[in-house]
């Protein structure tokens, strides 16, 4: 996660000691930094958020080169407050395992229909 968030301070709606909410437009935003875990909540009103929306979020937390992840855990660990929350998470101090990228698809290949793989480029 950014060192410096200060560049989200004009939307900072309450920051404790290892935490900070935000409101964005359409948006209300839950950062966290406690153990052992970088945490991002993102959630909207009435729908889920998009991927660009989670993207723009992604960006403004953490570093465009910093993997973070969005869960899908088993079943019966599941958490649900809130219908249209999403989150994404990025342990402190170990690095993500990605799959190599010819795994995901060719790179240079450009992105058809949805445009999701230019999205957070």
């Amino acid at each position: 996660m950014k060192n410096d968030l200060s560049h989200l301070d004009r939307y900072l709606q309450e920051k404790g000691a290892d935490g900070a909410a935000y409101r964005l437009p359409g948006l209300t935003v839950v950062a966290s930094w406690g153990s052992g875990w970088e945490h991002v909540s993102v959630s909207r009103p009435s729908r889920c958020p998009t991927w660009e929306e989670m993207c723009l979020v992604k960006d403004m937390f953490w570093d465009e080169e910093e993997c973070v992840v969005e869960y899908h855990p088993p079943k019966s660990k599941y958490v649900d407050n809130h219908p249209y929350c999403l989150h994404m998470w990025k342990p402190i101090g170990v690095e993500v395992p990605l799959p190599p990228s010819i795994l995901v698809g060719l790179k240079g290949l450009k992105a058809g229909g949805t445009g999701r793989g230019q999205a957070c480029r």
